[in-house]
């Protein structure tokens, strides 16, 4: 009953978030007007609500808790409270990928929701996340290898990217200036589409592994011990993990900390049960990137200051404090 109502307590403050974070922003707009957008009073107000300002609150829940769940995931797999989607390289592998996708004509094409800005960032996913392990997997010291490895392989495509925009014009870069910074101004309703897409297969993935990842993180032989495959587990978590920082990539840019953030703080709250950590994860970690963004639009108004680097400046010194704790 205690586990059930720390649940209900989530969802209560996801559910205040959505319905005041729309609401944010550099104009301020009226009720009436917003509601009756509803019954085809085709107002200002509504449409700024409805097309703008509704579709980047879910954009930031939807990517933030894809980030979120992906952090808590991995952080048992790897049995490493460092590891998320950022600090494992994945997250820059995958804004690498889709970072090429948009930039060369010859690689861009949509279909529907769906591009290969989505596909090249789950191959560039893919790519960093089997070469981290790999490197760890010759390594005596895995964990720190494996930390070490990650966050060196996202600094080497973060500088990939900037080197390739050296190639590029002035007036084509603006265009992806945003996405570079980790953003979401440039949400739309095709845009979460285009999250969901693969964000969702991907949570779900990551939900299916909750009751194994446990025993799991007792260590391999106590799970084993327990009937668990251990090589199954990790690897359609490390699959859906892929899958939801592929999305959050290609639609968002680059956003890091979050997977870090919200784990560790739905710990303090609910425990270890990975049954609870997971979900609590999504939901407050869409509810503290939907907030980053609000508070990027407020603070700055009418100028807007990127999530990504909002996310940056809370997450960095945690990353520090985490790692002087665990040394």
């Amino acid at each position: 009953m205690r586990k059930n109502r720390k649940i209900y307590a989530f969802l209560a403050v996801f559910a205040v978030f959505l319905a005041v974070f729309p609401w944010i922003g550099a104009e301020k707009l009226g009720f009436r007007q917003v509601f009756g957008f509803v019954v085809g009073d085709w107002t200002a107000d509504g449409m700024i609500f409805f097309q703008i300002r509704l579709p980047r609150v879910l954009l930031g829940l939807l990517a933030g808790g894809a980030l979120a769940m992906a952090g808590a995931a991995l952080q048992v797999i790897f049995r490493n409270p460092l590891a998320e989607p950022w600090t494992l390289g994945i997250a820059g592998g995958a804004s690498l990928g889709a970072f090429l996708a948009r930039v060369c004509p010859f690689l861009w094409f949509a279909l529907g929701p769906l591009n290969t800005a989505q596909a090249m960032a789950l191959l560039g996913a893919a790519g960093a996340l089997g070469l981290v392990l790999a490197l760890a997997r010759r390594s005596a010291t895995g964990a720190q290898t494996l930390l070490l490895a990650g966050v060196t392989l996202g600094v080497v495509c973060g500088g990939a990217i900037m080197v390739i925009s050296g190639f590029i014009s002035p007036w084509k870069l603006a265009e992806f200036h945003r996405w570079l910074l980790g953003g979401l101004d440039a949400a739309d309703w095709a845009s979460v589409g285009a999250l969901a897409a693969l964000a969702v297969p991907g949570v779900a993935l990551l939900l299916a592994q909750a009751r194994n990842l446990n025993p799991l993180g007792l260590g391999e032989d106590m799970a084993a011990g327990q009937g668990v495959d251990v090589a199954r587990v990790r690897r359609w978590t490390a699959i859906g993990a892929g899958l939801a920082s592929a999305g959050v990539a290609a639609v968002a840019g680059p956003i890091g900390f979050v997977g870090l953030l919200a784990p560790h703080a739905v710990r303090k709250i609910v425990g270890p049960d990975a049954r609870l950590v997971l979900p609590c994860s999504f939901l407050f970690g869409g509810a503290l990137l939907a907030a980053c963004d609000a508070l990027g639009r407020w603070a700055a108004a009418p100028l807007e200051v990127p999530v990504g680097a909002l996310t940056a400046v809370l997450g960095g010194p945690l990353f520090l404090a985490l790692l002087a704790r665990r040394r």
